[in-house]
């Protein structure tokens, strides 16, 4: 009886480790077609990327060679189009995005009031986010249009001189500022979850403690809603230091050269774009990649680290 029932207990776990193994090795075959779709499409090609950007390989030309940290160096030291698309997408980046992550909180709390028809309402300010890429950018160049533009139209019926918003240097940024605040209405959506996730006891103590609208957004609605904040921040900023299509649009589709007039719409994925695709720099472009994810890894560390100073996230001490 003892022995049968050493048996019986040993049998258990060695049974019950054998599925557990079996279980795993199901899990690994299903996960098996992502996973070489991940290493042959995504990390293959990445890591490829970073061996070319240390040779001088161009499109049609010879076999790469090997020069190290030349193109590297050369983008410091010797390439003003560099400097200058990393600017201007740094200063796209941060007017954009608070721009846009004001916008959309600002809409969120008003379609998060009780009104009459608010399943409408909250219908129509989401549908612009539905429409993106080149739809958004031959909108908004019909909109900016110098000589038959909406905006222009408006702006000489009350009286006033039209403005030049896709020819000039001083209205180029601002005009693709304000394009790029068409897509606020999906932050939009998160904040209105965030907002509707935050407790009303919440409020209902302010009001105890005699806090007025002000008081209460300020001391409940914004430490509540800060994690939502910060993950439309972080959103943002990324997307933002890609911006191509609206700019290469909007600049190159008026018979102006592309990032234009005179630069000052040259933000840092048509300088990759045009390195690559038009001159046939391969190497060099691969390498304006990787310093691209070097400059969105920084701010979004940065970002990450002062969430600590801002971020509240409820439960924790």
């Amino acid at each position: 009886m003892a022995v049968a029932g050493t048996t019986l207990a040993t049998g258990r776990p060695r049974r019950r480790s054998t599925l557990a193994r079996r279980e795993a090795i199901a899990g690994y075959i299903f996960l098996l077609p992502w996973i070489i779709g991940f290493l042959w499409f995504t990390l293959g090609p990445v890591l490829g990327s970073l061996g070319l950007s240390l040779t001088d390989y161009n499109a049609g030309g010879k076999a790469p060679n090997f020069v190290g940290l030349s193109n590297y160096q050369q983008m410091i030291t010797g390439d003003p189009l560099f400097w200058q698309s990393l600017k201007v997408t740094t200063i796209f980046s941060f007017v954009s995005v608070p721009l846009g992550l004001l916008l959309s909180l600002v809409i969120a709390l008003t379609l998060n009031q009780r009104v009459r028809f608010l399943p409408v309402w909250r219908t129509i300010y989401y549908l612009p986010s539905l429409v993106t890429g080149a739809a958004v950018a031959l909108l908004w160049q019909f909109m900016l249009n110098e000589q038959f533009g909406l905006i222009n139209s408006v702006l000489t019926a009350i009286h006033l001189p039209a403005i030049p918003w896709l020819t000039d240097e001083f209205w180029i940024m601002p005009s693709l500022i304000l394009a790029s605040l068409w897509g606020s209405t999906s932050g939009m959506l998160v904040f209105l979850g965030g907002l509707q996730g935050i407790p009303t006891e919440l409020y209902e103590a302010a009001m105890i403690d005699g806090a007025n609208t002000v008081r209460k957004f300020w001391h409940v609605t914004l430490p509540m809603l800060s994690p939502t904040i910060f993950y439309n921040l972080i959103f943002g900023v990324i997307n933002s230091f890609q911006v191509f299509v609206l700019v290469f649009l909007l600049t190159g589709g008026i018979g102006a050269s592309v990032g234009g007039p005179n630069y000052a719409s040259y933000v840092y994925a048509i300088y990759i774009y045009q390195t690559a695709f038009q001159y046939g720099r391969l190497a060099y472009s691969a390498g304006l990649g990787w310093v691209l994810f070097a400059v969105v890894l920084v701010v979004t560390l940065a970002l990450f680290r002062s969430a600590r100073l801002w971020v509240f996230y409820a439960g924790e001490r």
